[in-house]
């Protein structure tokens, strides 16, 4: 097997392999992201920016943005102005996917789990007749009025 040894003497970049080899990412995702690595931090990492420097459109890097950040390669932060408005996306990259914290200010109820439900004195059920239907003997609110 032929080995290609290539003399690095500027302009190039240094990253982990470990996205490379995620089977799980698309190969534009893998592009995209060595891309990102490479570029400086203030670099213009909106969609637009990435797309005047890549052959892809807003649309297919928007993809791509979507498939990383559902991997936890990138976290996306918006940021506001003093009116509350968004102002701003902070874009924070990483080599190795970050796992994600269970949100635990809303907690999952659809479908709650009873471990041991209390059956030493179950709720009653009242099985008598309702006494709801009584006779109206005033008439109702809708009779004519003589």
């Amino acid at each position: 097997m032929a080995v290609f040894r290539i003399e690095r003497t500027r302009d190039y970049t240094v990253m982990s392999n470990h996205h490379l080899r995620n089977a799980n990412l698309s190969l534009k995702a893998k592009g995209l992201l060595s891309m990102m690595l490479s570029l400086p931090e203030d670099w213009n990492y909106t969609t637009r920016g990435l797309a005047k420097i890549c052959k892809e459109g807003v649309d297919a890097i928007g993809a791509a943005l979507r498939e990383l950040e559902a991997a936890g390669y990138i976290v996306r932060h918006k940021l506001r102005d003093r009116q509350g408005r968004i102002s701003d996306t902070e874009y924070v990259i990483y080599e190795q996917p970050q796992l994600r914290k269970p949100d635990t200010d809303s907690p999952d109820t659809e479908n709650p789990y009873m471990d041991k439900p209390d059956t030493e004195k179950p709720a009653e059920l009242n099985i008598e007749k309702s006494n709801t239907q009584k006779q109206n003997i005033y008439g109702s609110s809708t009779d004519s009025i003589p």
